[in-house]
């Protein structure tokens, strides 16, 4: 019987460019991606850090499924993501994927029962609301509910996003500096529920920091530069290498 973890995201070869802003005829395509070659197994924590440019925040919304790569392949759960039109990607990310970003990007009119009732309830989830209680409960906000976003403090704001990152039992999490916007006391009080929820639902977590000791606490950690891996610290069951 196999017992190997089973890989729940893997990219082939990926590369991106934009055109560049200079209309002159001679102009060249800015290259933000170089051939990267990725697996990632199910329950493994990824941490991708590097510069403002190396092409960290680019490769991330390509593995989430919210940008196409230029060229190369990209799989979700066996999905081919690189063949997909955003409609499909859509499909995806709401049976498979979580999002934490650094500016929370919670709805403001909304409670934060209703932002965290919200992926629950785009998949026709009819218990979303018993969930939504659940998790904000975990998070520590089980007595602001009716409070909107504006109400709640910056880390607060950040356990909300939580909570509706987490409410679908997602297989993959993506998050982009999940501490960015925070003072130090409560990003490490967001750092240890990240954690905690990442291992009580066995949820793989790839994330985009600045912050190396939240890096640290990954399993496996790799730094980006100029659209590239140039250094990682990897297990033997992570495997990544260049094109």
């Amino acid at each position: 019987m196999n017992n190997q973890p089973e890989i729940v995201l893997e990219c082939k070869n990926i590369r991106k460019s934009v055109d560049a802003l200079s209309q002159s005829d001679n102009s060249e395509p800015l290259t933000i991606l170089k051939a990267i070659d990725l697996q990632v197994k199910s329950g493994q924590s990824l941490a991708i850090v590097g510069a403002s440019g190396s092409g960290k925040t680019t490769l991330l919304s390509i593995l989430a499924g919210l940008d196409s790569p230029t060229n190369g392949e990209i799989y979700l759960k066996g999905l081919p993501l690189h063949q997909y039109d955003e409609e499909q990607r859509s499909q995806v990310r709401a049976a498979h994927v979580g999002f934490i970003f650094q500016s929370f990007l919670l709805i403001n009119s909304l409670t934060a029962l209703e932002n965290v009732m919200l992926p629950a309830e785009l998949a026709n989830d009819n218990d979303a609301q018993r969930k939504a209680k659940e998790m904000l409960d975990k998070v520590g906000l089980g007595d602001r509910i009716d409070h909107y976003p504006s109400q709640l403090s910056g880390g607060e704001q950040q356990r909300v996003a939580i909570a509706r990152a987490f409410i679908a039992n997602p297989d993959i999490l993506f998050a982009d500096e999940p501490t960015g916007n925070l003072d130090r006391n409560t990003g490490n009080t967001i750092t240890e529920l990240l954690f905690e929820l990442n291992q009580q639902q066995g949820t793989t977590l790839i994330l985009v920091t600045h912050d190396l000791k939240l890096a640290e606490r990954c399993q496996v950690q790799m730094t980006m530069d100029a659209g590239e891996f140039v250094q990682q610290s990897a297990p033997v069951e992570l495997q990544v290498s260049q094109g």
